[in-house]
């Protein structure tokens, strides 16, 4: 968890205004004329003078002699432009915007300078009124559109109405007038990583730290970017820079242990949380971070503890509070973790595109006989697959259930007892219901515990005819059939630890069995390793649907793969199945256990200490040669 420093955001700088205090706008006649200046005076250069000397008094800081040079130069000249200028410079430094408005609206319609325009703009600004200060600045540039100053404050003026792209745009035109103006640089890197746009942010911020090495927010923005793009290793070096500037910030503190998170140094990590702790106690995410690291070397209790702490911080941390649920489900407790893992829903990007309905949720407590439930995905794809088998359920307390899954899933599992209509994820028209269940809320509908975990044998029959046309397409079943799954949706959050390159998989290649690649959406470096092994199956194009894949897995022996989809779906049709689990696996997996009560057939193995696959690969060799031994074709 990364904080955005304040530092980072620093303020436009204001027109030149000096620093003092405020005026008086009376003292002039009917006519604007200070009547007692000497009409002798009244010469064509002399409210130049006294412009000048104004000016130069307000530079100064003596706000009040700047004010009276005004006077003079306007009870002699009313429309002498300057010095209305002048005159809104010193309201605006003594913070009467209004006063700052008029007299410079007053300078701009005699004379529209651009600079004029620039003060108005920065008032306008400060008044809150962005729309009308991004009017002005555009009219100031228009004047003088070689200023890149001027295209500066009107890229500002944009960003402050929330319009990012069109801010980059004119922060880009302003390098192009000064290829080394360092805020253009640094504001344009701030908006490309607000676009997501990582590589070109960090472009912008390496020029920062040419032209200005000590450049604290500079700085914590390319560590931010550099941890975007999982360049762990230079993140932390950018943050340990940061704490030689800032040793005693927590912050600093929290987001280096962050990084050796990202690193897999998590003891190393910890440290640097406990650190941050002890300086800042009631930061909520040093604790979550503590936390995570604690949970990542397997002390669940006092990850638990440090969570649990979290939530008496902030009750409305809803982040922390599903992490917590996440580890309670881990260790078992399986009451309290479904019943907290509802915080989902207050997690501000979870399942953004979840119907949002009108209907009341289902939890339990209903009679649902005689009515009619809509069930409707809010996660993965093999979460769906893994609570599925609940419908079933709902359908022997009398309820008729709508369920919406992810498309490639509807064909498998339209066919369930229970189910009038199956949908895919997405739909906006549904039959009418009474009631809707998210589908990863059942378990908690039923009250679900590790002894009354329903049993994964739900789906309808395959259909013989999908199974047979796989069976010819693999031929002659002479040796065992091995399918694999090597990687996930690489979006998921933990992806980097529980997928893996498919050349990890080479030592079973060895072995004398046939191999059937069930991996879809290749990786590139996969899909390179894939062609040169003509001894893997590769007939994935024919996969369109997860009933599809099901008809290939009824004709294999067993099922290698990672924690995806397709463990999922190969223990539901109880086939056996080899899971390869990273040191620190999913929740649904428990701890320590080699097998799973969620699927019969399915059988753990788990990185050991050193969160290598090379060893997981190594102990399956064995198990293989094993299992080929007793094979019969």
């Amino acid at each position: 968890m990364i904080r955005h420093d304040a530092e980072a955001t620093t303020q436009e700088s204001s027109p030149e205004t000096g620093q003092g205090q405020g005026f008086d706008s009376q003292g002039f006649d009917s006519q604007g004329f200070d009547s007692s200046i000497d009409p002798l005076a009244r010469t064509p250069s002399a409210p130049v003078a006294l412009y000048q000397a104004g000016m130069a008094h307000l530079k100064a800081g003596r706000h009040l002699d700047a004010q009276l040079c005004c006077r003079e130069a306007l009870a002699i000249d009313p429309c002498h432009a300057d010095s209305l200028q002048l005159m809104g410079l010193i309201a605006l430094q003594a913070q009467q915007l209004d006063h700052a408005v008029e007299w410079l609206s007053r300078a701009i319609r005699q004379d529209a300078k651009a600079e004029y325009l620039s003060a108005l703009g920065f008032t306008l600004k400060q008044l809150g009124r962005p729309e009308d200060a991004l009017a002005v600045f555009d009219k100031a540039v228009q004047l003088k559109p070689d200023d890149a100053e001027l295209w500066k404050q009107l890229a500002g003026a944009l960003a402050a109405l929330s319009r990012p792209a069109d801010a980059l745009v004119v922060y880009q035109q302003v390098l192009k007038l000064d290829p080394h103006h360092f805020e253009a640089a640094y504001r344009s890197g701030v908006l490309l990583h607000q676009l997501e746009r990582f590589e070109e942010a960090l472009a912008c911020f390496n020029l920062c730290q040419a032209w200005q090495s000590d450049h604290a927010p500079a700085l914590l923005y390319r560590a931010r970017t550099l941890r975007a793009l999982k360049r762990y290793d230079e993140c932390l070096q950018d943050y340990l820079r940061l704490h030689a500037q800032t040793p005693d910030d927590p912050i600093v503190c929290n987001n280096i242990g962050d990084a050796l998170l990202g690193l897999d140094r998590t003891e190393e990590g910890l440290a640097w949380f406990e650190r941050a702790f002890a300086l800042r106690p009631d930061l909520v995410e040093v604790l979550a971070n503590k936390g995570l690291a604690l949970y990542q070397l397997h002390r669940f209790g006092e990850a638990i503890a440090a969570y649990t702490g979290v939530k008496e911080l902030d009750p409305n941390d809803a982040r922390s509070a599903w992490q917590l649920a996440h580890l309670e489900l881990q260790t078992g407790n399986f009451g309290a973790g479904w019943a907290e893992r509802e915080a989902r829903w207050k997690v501000s990007d979870f399942s953004p595109d979840y119907p949002r309905l009108v209907e009341p949720k289902w939890l339990g407590k209903e009679d649902i006989n005689g009515k009619t439930i809509l069930v409707c995905t809010d996660e993965g794809i093999g979460d769906t697959l893994q609570f599925a088998r609940y419908v079933p359920m709902l359908a022997a307390r009398g309820a008729s259930v709508v369920l919406v899954v992810q498309g490639g899933l509807c064909p498998l599992l339209s066919g369930m007892s229970g189910v009038s209509a199956c949908l895919p994820f997405g739909t906006r028209q549904f039959p009418p219901f009474d009631m809707h269940c998210p589908i990863m809320s059942l378990p908690l509908a039923f009250g679900t515990t590790l002894e009354t975990i329903p049993p994964a044998s739900y789906l309808p029959p395959l259909p013989p005819a999908h199974v047979q046309a796989w069976k010819s397409r693999l031929g002659a079943r002479d040796r065992l059939r091995v399918g694999l799954a090597w990687s996930g949706n690489p979006k998921q959050g933990n992806d980097r630890k529980r997928s893996l390159p498919l050349r990890t998989l080479a030592p079973l290649l060895d072995c004398d069995a046939t191999f059937v690649s069930l991996q879809k959406d290749l990786r590139p470096e996969d899909k390179a390793f894939l062609e040169a092994h003509t001894d893997i199956i590769d007939l994935t194009t024919g996969l369109t649907d997860f009933a599809e894949t099901a008809a290939l897995i009824a004709n294999l022996d067993l099922v290698i793969t990672v924690c995806t989809s397709v463990a999922h779906l190969a223990g539901t049709l109880g086939r056996e199945t080899w899971v390869m689990l990273p040191h620190v696996g999913d929740w649904r997996w428990l701890s320590e256990r080699e097998d799973s009560p969620w699927y019969p057939s399915v059988r753990l193995f788990r990185q050991d200490k050193t969160r290598s696959y090379a060893g997981v690969v190594e102990r399956m060799c064995a198990e293989l040669l094993t299992r080929i031994t007793v094979f019969e074709p």
